[in-house]
């Protein structure tokens, strides 16, 4: 066995993945903390709290895959992405494929060893999100709401998980993460807006057009304030809404960048979500550690 092509191939598979760019997972961990740590009333359970993070890995990893997979022949026109393993040819679609169904099947068993029957029932239309979602860039003009709700569809688990059922709180976390996941994948979408339109795929800043920027701001105004009412509804204290005015201000810091709408600005907002995400879930875990419940 040829060793170095091993390595070559195993170099591939982790690009394909994304591995060697870890923002797409913290920006699925973090909404998963949130609710796991909400669900559980600041003390999730270890082993649950081991299969949500490992899960996430992995069907971040299958997402990605999946994604290649749809996007290969569109892929090669657009500048950011034309060297993408698959699309280059280095990696082939049956490849692909069998990694994506690899990974799903690493997740799938993670689930059931966890033995906890809903999370198993709802792991079903997360794996139906993760793999419809590349699709829908041929039809929807708000792809990345779609996407919101495929990137948080672990906060319904965390809540089957510990409670055994999804409370209306764990839906309301669901739709902020769906506005969050709006506002930074749209800035992500700035950056390709421009071979977007020629290649014809859908995205919400070619949707939103001038009102991007507005738009953008708008859904962050809107996690913030959700997640605010769900820490009222839950006696939270004042850490708990500290957390949301540091995301606050790093939100604001977003809005000096994007406005101008220079590719490299709006991709380093994109990029920058992971504080947001950070500073939420570090709210929410100092005040439970300093208030308990």
């Amino acid at each position: 066995m040829d060793w170095r092509t091993v390595k070559e191939k195993a170099d591939l598979y982790e690009k394909l993945m994304r591995l060697d760019k870890p923002i797409g997972i913290l920006l699925l961990v973090w909404p998963t903390l949130w609710a796991l740590w909400l669900s559980a009333d600041g003390r999730p359970e270890w082993p649950v709290l081991m299969v949500f993070l490992l899960g996430t890995v992995l069907m971040r990893s299958a997402g990605c895959v999946i994604n290649d997979y749809a996007d290969r022949d569109f892929d090669r026109h657009v500048k950011r992405t034309r060297e993408r393993p698959l699309t280059a040819g280095l990696v082939s679609p049956r490849e692909a494929l069998i990694l994506f169904a690899v990974l799903c099947l690493l997740a799938f068993s993670l689930v059931l060893a966890l033995g906890r029957p809903l999370v198993t029932w709802l792991s079903l239309p997360a794996l139906f999100l993760a793999i419809s979602y590349p699709f829908t860039k041929r039809f929807f003009a708000l792809p990345q709401a779609y996407l919101g709700i495929a990137f948080g569809f672990g906060i319904p688990m965390a809540y089957a998980a510990h409670l055994g059922t999804v409370p209306a709180e764990g839906w309301w976390l669901l739709l902020a993460n769906m506005f969050w996941s709006l506002a930074y994948d749209t800035e992500y979408a700035m950056v390709d807006r421009d071979d977007d339109v020629k290649i014809g795929i859908k995205t919400s800043a070619i949707t939103f057009g001038r009102f991007d920027v507005a738009a953008v701001m708008l859904c962050y105004a809107a996690v913030l304030t959700i997640i605010a009412g769900l820490g009222w509804s839950l006696l939270r204290g004042w850490p708990f809404y500290a957390g949301l005015a540091v995301a606050a201000g790093i939100i604001g810091v977003h809005y000096t960048w994007i406005r101008g709408r220079e590719r490299m600005a709006c991709f380093r907002a994109f990029l920058h979500n992971n504080w947001v995400g950070g500073a939420i879930f570090a709210g929410i875990a100092l005040d439970y550690l300093i208030g308990g419940r």
